[in-house]
């Protein structure tokens, strides 16, 4: 895939000879296209911004985004505030180190587990990547959900379509200029700073977001400050910076050439069906009647016509767009289509390729390691540590060693534990707390001490005992009893 700035470079200089960016194009299956001077893009080739005016579009595509963006926003609006268990259903606490992810309950001692989640979640966008393409980008990105679900409505509301936005930046301020602006620019900061107050309670919960509102900044200077600053950074993003994150700042659209293949699945053009471009009553035109739609509904402002972009975040509003204008001249929709570069070069698209062959092998020894990993973590930490000062005690006739087991309930209810010495050869328990009930993530620390009579004592041996939760399996822990070295 070439990047914005050389894609006219791969096209040839006479006229109407094209060598296309899409691997799988097919000589026999191309017709000319016309020379491209310079591609079509919200970055011109010398850098500088080109500020994009989407037109509004309609279709199912576009019915079928609103419902998702509408569902993405929810569930990121509600999570804080739906409890399973009695906590948040994601709740990130790292001031103390309590983490709640839908009904499961983690501490620190759990962070290895984030390996998985993270390394997995980004298999999966590689995998999904290579057989639907940028479906993350298009539908579900929250960079898109935001900016197209929500900034982008309050612009149109206020400002409304397209080409009366453009001729209003374009022209003198007035009156009217003024206060659209002064009323869209509100709104869009009274956004940014609602956005960040939901993601505040991700980390304090939602009766701590609301007490911080509440109160004055003065009572929590800290997180006033963090909250207003995250308020101005996405303000910025969404009013001014918008597509340029996707195409300047986001890796992901640099990484398509090495994720897709001709069979994953792109927003992609006919060429083979739309050209020569030309007016309906055109003789042996094709069905593209360069009405230039698509480009003025595109969110990046580029020509899918030019071929796969690394611009294009397969947000289907150009689908849309042409078969509206197919519907008009009652020609057959899906000149512009969901397929894969295969199926726009008329080849069979495949889905079982090598490349899936070994993400399925890679995928399924993945799950296998997480089970089992996740299989050998325990309902509770319990740990039986030396207490502080002298390793033992010698009391007359007896030495002493002293230890408290330290128990921390990682269960998502409260749970009671009962402590349980094992049988130690001439040694005599004593534990004054044999049972103890903890909340989630609560701990306890319980003194255990362990009395051998000295004639007795030849070496030291392991002392073990044993946490019974009321729920779930028991777990055994050992520490060394030490005393005296025998002369």
């Amino acid at each position: 895939m070439l990047p914005a700035a050389n894609r006219h470079k791969a096209r040839s200089t006479r006229s109407g000879d094209v060598v296309s960016s899409l691997p799988s194009a097919r000589p026999a299956r191309r017709r000319s296209l016309p020379v491209v001077d310079e591609p079509k893009s919200s970055l011109a080739t010398d850098g500088r911004r080109r500020f994009i005016y989407p037109a509004d579009v309609t279709g199912r595509f576009a019915t079928a985004r609103k419902a998702v963006f509408l569902l993405l926003i929810a569930i990121y609006a509600a999570l804080p505030w739906i409890t399973i268990g009695g906590h948040p259903a994601l709740f990130l606490n790292v001031e103390r180190r309590e983490f709640y992810l839908f009904g499961g309950v983690f501490n620190a001692q759990d962070m290895w587990m984030t390996v998985f989640l993270f390394t997995g979640a980004a298999f999966g966008l590689v995998v999904v990547t290579a057989t639907l393409g940028r479906v993350w980008c298009g539908w579900a990105c929250p960079q898109t959900v935001f900016l197209d679900g929500v900034f982008r409505r309050i612009e149109r509301i206020v400002e409304g379509p397209h080409d009366k936005r453009r001729r209003r930046d374009d022209g003198p301020w007035s009156l009217d200029k003024l206060w659209r602006k002064i009323v869209m620019h509100a709104l869009f900061l009274g956004t940014s700073f609602l956005l960040a107050h939901v993601l505040l309670a991700y980390f304090v919960s939602v009766r701590s977001v609301l007490s911080f509102v509440v109160h004055r900044p003065s009572e929590h200077v800290e997180v006033f400050i963090g909250v207003s600053a995250l308020t101005l950074v996405l303000y910025f993003n969404f009013a001014w910076f918008r597509e340029q994150f996707c195409v300047v700042l986001c890796p992901y659209g640099r990484l398509q050439s090495a994720l897709f293949d001709s069979d994953s699945l792109i927003v992609g053009y006919d060429v083979g069906r739309g050209e020569p471009r030309g007016k309906t009553k055109k003789e042996n035109a094709g069905d593209c009647v360069d009405c230039l739609r698509c480009v003025a509904v595109c969110p990046t402002g580029i020509d899918i016509r030019n071929g796969l972009q690394m611009d294009c975040i397969a947000c289907t509003a150009c689908i849309d767009a042409c078969d509206e204008i197919m519907d008009r001249l009652g020609r057959e929709r899906g000149l512009i289509r969901y397929d894969s570069q295969n199926g726009l070069a008329g080849e069979p698209r495949k889905f079982w390729r090598p490349r899936m062959f070994v993400y399925a092998a890679l995928g399924t020894l993945g799950i296998l390691a997480a089970s089992f990993a996740f299989s050998q973590r325990n309902a509770f930490d319990a740990n039986l540590l030396r207490s502080v000062g002298a390793p033992y005690e010698v009391d007359g006739p007896v030495v002493r060693d002293a230890f408290h087991l330290h128990i921390v309930n990682k269960h998502s209810r409260v749970t009671t534990f009962t402590v349980e010495p094992r049988v130690a050869p001439n040694a005599e328990f004593l534990v004054p707390i044999r049972t103890v009930t903890l909340p989630p993530l609560g701990s306890a620390d319980v003194p255990v001490f362990v009395t051998v009579q000295r004639a007795s004592f030849r070496a030291e041996f392991p002392v073990r005992i044993a946490v019974v939760p009321n729920v779930g399996s028991a777990v055994e822990v050992t520490a060394a009893f030490l005393g005296p070295e025998k002369p």
